[in-house]
């Protein structure tokens, strides 16, 4: 685990996003953003998008195969589907987190869960209105980064989705390497134990370059 020596009193900017709703903002390149997990156990569904040409957006393939590793942590390089390193993470006090498992959708929890579920909101949706601010589609919403989110693999391959392991206060830093958007859905998942069956609030703060 690593921690930042960013002082949260110098931050230009500071989001609180309530439990289940969506978020999205700018970050240019040479600041750092840094995503709280206010009251632990909180998956944050995350996505970047080159701020110039949205086309250009994360790739988890990409990132994973740059980083030969199975998850997302400190030290890692966030690739875009274009090639290109669009964030560093430079602080993480969890560990690891999943860009694997995907965001929830209405038609996912129908799915796993049964059609009771369909009304319930989800990640999808989320992303879906946010993209919408800096004119994207539903088309654009592409596989995510999931902070927070505890996804193992078990011995036959299969990806499980267990109980989260950060604490309220821990998180996660990232350095932008160009001009990004990025979305934010603070998961409003109540059917698996990723958000601990109780989705609460998270903070966003940027910070200029020193």
């Amino acid at each position: 685990m690593t921690r930042s020596s960013l002082d949260p009193a110098a931050a230009v900017a500071r989001h609180e996003i309530a439990a289940t709703l969506g978020w999205s903002g700018l970050v240019k390149k040479g600041q750092s953003i840094r995503i709280v997990d206010s009251c632990g156990q909180q998956a944050v569904d995350t996505l970047f998008y080159n701020a110039h040409d949205t086309s250009e957006r994360y790739s988890a393939q990409d990132t994973l195969q740059a980083a030969r590793y199975a998850y997302i942590r400190a030290g890692t390089t966030l690739i875009s589907n274009d090639g290109n390193p669009m964030l560093t993470m430079t602080a993480d006090t969890v560990g690891y987190h999943d860009t694997s498992a995907g965001a929830c959708s209405v038609e996912s929890n129908t799915v796993r869960f049964g059609h009771e579920t369909r009304h319930l909101h989800a990640c999808r949706e989320n992303f879906v209105v946010e993209a919408a601010r800096w004119g994207m589609q539903k088309r654009d919403i592409v596989s995510n980064i999931n902070f927070f989110m505890n996804v193992p693999i078990e011995p036959d391959g299969r990806l499980a989705i267990v109980d989260g392991l950060s604490e309220p206060g821990n998180y996660v830093e990232l350095v932008a390497l160009m001009d990004v958007i990025c979305l934010i859905s603070n998961c409003p998942q109540i059917n698996n134990p990723c958000n601990g069956f109780d989705p609460t609030p998270i903070e966003v703060l940027i910070w200029d370059p020193a």
